[in-house]
This record gives structure tokens, sequence and C-alpha cells, in this order.
């Protein structure tokens, strides 16, 4: 059982990560907009719109359940952080489930990939056959589809559908290559200075607070 200052420390880390993180996602939003201004379809549109539902109808790309006003969340297919360099462009938002939407940030998170280039494909790649037991997706993906054929067929399917979407978009597959080249490593640069900042920060404004007149005796 880990310690009280154990959990305090890593609230601490947390808070700072979250920081950085929020940071990430407003640069991918600039860069976003900026990228897709001339686009003739913009993702906030109605064409975009009717375009996601022609070609998902009202069900999760994931899991292909139905999607309620309550269970639906706006989904990047790539990520919007710095290992997935997601934008908020037509061709990368859909709409989700919250539980594959949430399911899926473990792809998203990792460094590595091992079962496909993209966070997205990852995560509609556990089909069970292929990761080291115990592992969290595939015993999601075993919840949603519990025969194993059937499984490999739905993902397989799903995965399929999602490509042939993002592929309707040209100009964001002519970005996409480029923009995983250039950015990554930027926003990573961008997510550790912000915490190195921060950790800067807060230590000048302790150490001013712990000089002053009215500091704790």
């Amino acid at each position: 059982m880990k310690d009280p200052i154990y959990k305090l420390r890593s609230a601490t880390k947390r808070a700072k990560s979250d920081v950085a993180n929020k940071l990430i996602s407003m640069c991918l939003h600039d860069m976003s907009r900026r990228i897709s201004q001339n686009w003739p379809i913009k993702v906030d549109g109605e064409e975009y719109g009717r375009l996601v539902r022609e070609r998902f109808g009202n069900q999760c790309p994931y899991c292909s359940r139905e999607l309620t006003d309550s269970d639906s969340v706006i989904e990047h297919l790539d990520g919007m952080n710095r290992l997935r360099v997601g934008l908020h462009v037509p061709g990368n938002v859909l709409m989700a489930c919250k539980r594959c939407n949430s399911e899926k940030r473990r792809d998203d998170s990792l460094k590595i990939l091992s079962l496909a280039r993209s966070g997205w494909e990852s995560f509609l790649s556990h089909d069970g056959t292929r990761c080291v037991a115990p592992c969290r997706t595939c015993l999601y993906w075993g919840s949603i589809w519990a025969d194993g054929a059937e499984r490999t067929r739905r993902l397989s399917e799903n995965l399929e559908r999602v490509r042939s979407f993002r592929n309707a978009f040209p100009e964001f597959q002519r970005a996409l290559p480029s923009l995983m080249e250039s950015q990554r490593a930027l926003l990573t640069k961008l997510y550790t200075d912000c915490q190195a900042f921060a950790e800067r920060e807060i230590n000048s404004l302790l150490t001013d607070f712990g000089s002053g007149p009215d500091a704790p005796p």
C-alpha cells in the first residue's frame, strides 16, 4: 500500500502533467485552424456532419453500438497529444461512445506502438491473439464480442471502415505524414519545457513565500 507522501508527490506530478497536456491541446487546436483554413470542408460545418452520419450512421466507429446523447462524445481518431499529433480537422473527428473513447486512451498514450502505426489502428488491432496476457484492451473487446471469430471479423471491418472514411479527405492525408515527422519532436519539447517552467516558477514562489515577512514560523 502506497504511503500518503507518495500519493501527494504523484498528485503534484499529475497536476504539472495536466497543465503541459492542456498547452499541447491548445497548440494543436491553433495548428488545426491554420492548416485547415482553406480546406473545402470545415469540421464544424453541416457538410462534414452529413458525411460522418452517412458513413457511420448513429454508431460508434469502434464497437458499432448505437450512440445516445448521454453516451456519445467527440472523438479524435489520432489523439490530440504530443505522441499522436492529432488535429481537430475533417478526417480526424468523429463521434464515439464514451467507453471506447476512454479505453482507446491506453493506445494513444503509448510512446511506441507495436500493433499498428496509429493509436486508433492499434486500438482496433487487439483481437486477443497478438498481445501478452492480460491485456486490458483485449479484455475490453472480449466483453463486447465474446466469440473470438466474430471479434476478429468485427474489429477488421471497423478498421477498414475508418480507413476508408479517412481516405475521403485528401487534404488531411497529404498533411498527415509531415505533421508526424516534424511536429512530434516539437510538441514533446513544448511538453517538457512547460513542466520545467512550472517547476521553476513554483519553487521560486515557494522560496519567496518562505522568506517573506508573513512566512510561517
